[in-house]
């Protein structure tokens, strides 16, 4: 069957079960995934203006090859990577298709980035990334854009498993979406460090399940010593909610809350700490989001609240800090322009509906909005 997405086409095997929601061995198009594809597109047009030099790009994982044809559309020169013979013929038929000029490789992906330089190289694998990023930053000059969607071991509903995998110790806390974010940029962070480069996240979002990272590589390992100092710890209060973050590549956690002296404290990371995206790359992005996209309406609002959110290592829930103090919850426009008069900055995130960031601490917080309690 045909499908139309970003102003190209390409054909797809008719959907078996399980293959629409991007499960199993036999996926060659996962159509929840086209908000991260028209993001990319857009994220591709916006790098060309930033580094004029990025020509070619990889799509390392290619099953369709939707990825690569859109690529190719932007004027990339694409290389097509897969190691399913049906998915490398399927891929090729399709950038011929659509006549932009690209290439499919029936090839290992870590050996041929290995053998190979590409200028972009986009890694979406079907749950973890890890076992690719080191020949990803090995050998990659500009951009690297990973997609992960083991969210589970991520954000540590899995622990174990997200300890083995990212090399950090993620806690399942209320920002749980946020904690994958920066567990999977603390880890690319790190990876990128053996190769003496910085990868710096210019934009990130995580958005239902699964967290994207775009990472700009400089080769300088001094800049890459200075990311590792945006990496630490987060200490995180079972009882309050407060949190706490750490700089440092060795924890140093509190022995009881510095709010309410509890004693359930978790420890989470290292993480990332830094920002997760540049607000005028972000602002870029959102430019080149045009009216073809099938998710246009909702990749300008997500890049618009990428470009102002606050730069704080964790988000807070207002329903959650409501249902904990007993009060009723308030528009969120209401419940934040409140924080931003008592003195606070504070910022919608990208994360869920009810999700805020704010420099004010969890007691700043409850008395700064006390009077929006009806029963106050």
């Amino acid at each position: 069957m045909h499908v139309s997405e970003g102003g190209v086409e390409i054909e797809v095997p008719d959907a078996r079960d399980g293959a629409s929601a991007g499960t199993g061995d036999d996926v060659f198009y996962n159509p929840t995934q086209e908000l991260n594809r028209d993001i990319t597109a857009a994220v591709l047009r916006a790098f060309r203006e930033r580094e004029p030099r990025a020509e070619s790009y990889l799509d390392a994982m290619a099953a369709s090859g939707i990825r690569g044809v859109r690529a190719a559309a932007e004027g990339y020169d694409v290389t097509c990577a897969d190691l399913d013979t049906d998915a490398v013929e399927l891929a090729q038929s399709n950038l011929d298709r659509a006549g932009n000029g690209g290439e499919a490789v029936h090839r290992n992906a870590n050996a041929l980035m290995y053998d190979s330089v590409f200028d972009v190289v986009d890694l979406d694998p079907f749950g973890t990334p890890m076992p690719f990023a080191d020949p990803a930053f090995a050998n990659t000059r500009d951009l690297v854009c990973v997609t992960a969607t083991d969210t589970a071991p991520l954000c540590g509903a899995h622990q174990k498993s997200g300890i083995r995998k990212y090399g950090c110790l993620p806690q399942n806390t209320d920002y749980h979406p946020e904690m994958g974010l920066r567990t999977l940029l603390g880890a690319m962070v790190r990876t990128a460090a053996r190769y003496d480069k910085a990868a710096v996240p210019i934009l990130s979002h995580a958005t239902r399940h699964y967290a994207r990272a775009y990472l700009e590589l400089d080769e300088r390992a001094t800049k890459a010593d200075e990311l590792l100092e945006s990496t630490g710890f987060v200490y995180h209060c079972e009882d309050c909610l407060h949190r706490e973050a750490e700089h440092s590549l060795i924890a140093h956690p509190p022995e009881a809350c510095a709010n309410c002296d509890s004693t359930r404290i978790l420890e989470a990371g290292p993480i990332w700490l830094g920002p997760v995206s540049e607000p005028a790359f972000a602002e870029a992005v959102r430019d080149e989001v045009t009216d073809d996209f099938g998710t246009a309406k909702r990749a300008r609002k997500l890049l618009d609240t990428l470009a102002v959110e606050l730069d704080t290592p964790t988000h807070f829930d207002q329903h959650r800090l409501c249902k904990l103090w007993g009060r009723s919850a308030s528009k969120m426009e209401t419940f934040l322009e409140t924080l931003r008069d008592a003195g606070y900055d504070a910022t919608p995130a990208h994360y869920h509906g009810t999700a805020f960031k704010t420099d004010a601490t969890v007691a700043e917080i409850r008395e700064a909005t006390a009077a929006l309690d009806p029963e106050a």
